[in-house]
């Protein structure tokens, strides 16, 4: 073991630094005087980011979208997400996510003698396509509930952790204002417009299913990973061929943790600079693996 802890700058994804520093002024990112320098390949994957979600022009400079991502205390692709919400209709879904995403992890409770009864009240608020739209929907609900206590142990869900995203999604509302992003609903059975603005903040994170039936390979980048088990998706046989995700975790294996399923066509549409429509024609349509039907 280390003896002290490696500085979190040199271990996460830079993109919401470098995002800050862009909007402070600062040009010259590589030879920025940081008491932590990271290393310069993880400058340049941050910077690649940024000029993948239009947020920095062909010569590095801060885009009338990146001034508004950097008003967004959240992540790079979330802040993608909610600006794209604007023009789908579906800004008020989109901020909920957002502010649901980072309590995932903790969110439901599985004491040991009531996992069944956990694992069915669970099953209540499934989207069975999407982690997203599950998130959605427990967030949904317990607004109806009137955020009641009583609502949340009833279905082993965190209080606590609702009432953190409460309070992102109110911060999130207000700054919408700000970054000229129209409040609109669509609704969560209307699921195109929230998987398509969803779709334009994390593009770069599509997988597609693998011969065996069970693994999946990064678009971009070609990296094997697998579907978390505690993603909604993990029920699905077979499993769909075409996903995105959210974050990659590595325990045993590299996992995607919150999953949905997409189009190819969203992929083009969202990013057709990164995910060249030839190069995603028939994606779809291949043949599902034997052994997973």
């Amino acid at each position: 073991m280390p003896e002290t802890t490696t500085p979190e700058i040199l271990r996460t994804n830079l993109s919401s630094v470098v995002l800050l520093l862009k909007a402070m002024g600062v040009n010259d990112i590589l030879n920025f005087d940081f008491m932590d320098a990271p290393a310069a390949e993880t400058l340049i994957a941050a910077l690649n980011q940024l000029y993948a979600l239009s947020a920095l022009n062909d010569r590095g400079e801060l885009t009338k979208i990146g001034r508004q991502m950097a008003e967004l205390p959240i992540d790079v692709p979330l802040a993608a997400a909610i600006l794209k919400s604007g023009t789908l209709g579906c800004s008020e879904e989109i901020i909920s996510i957002c502010a649901m995403l980072p309590e995932s992890g903790s969110l439901w409770t599985r004491p040991k003698d009531q996992r069944v009864v956990a694992d069915a009240a669970r099953s209540r608020f499934t989207v069975q396509n999407s982690d997203h739209l599950t998130l959605l929907n427990v967030f949904n609900s317990w607004v109806d509930s009137d955020f009641s206590p009583i609502f949340a142990k009833e279905n082993f869900l965190q209080q606590r952790s609702l009432i953190r995203a409460r309070d992102v999604r109110d911060q999130l509302a207000k700054l919408c204002e700000r970054v000229e992003v129209v409040m609109t609903s669509c609704g969560i059975a209307d699921e195109v417009p929230i998987n398509k603005a969803i779709t334009a903040g994390f593009f770069q994170n599509a997988a597609r299913l693998q011969r065996g039936g069970d693994s999946y390979r990064v678009l971009k980048g070609n990296q094997a990973v697998y579907i978390h088990p505690s993603s909604v998706l993990m029920a699905q046989e077979p499993h769909p061929k075409l996903i995105l995700f959210h974050e990659l975790t590595e325990t045993t294996k590299e996992y995607m943790r919150n999953c949905m399923v997409i189009k190819a066509e969203w992929l083009s549409e969202a990013a057709p600079h990164y995910h060249k429509k030839k190069e995603l024609e028939g994606m779809e349509e291949k043949k599902v693996p034997k052994d997973r039907r």
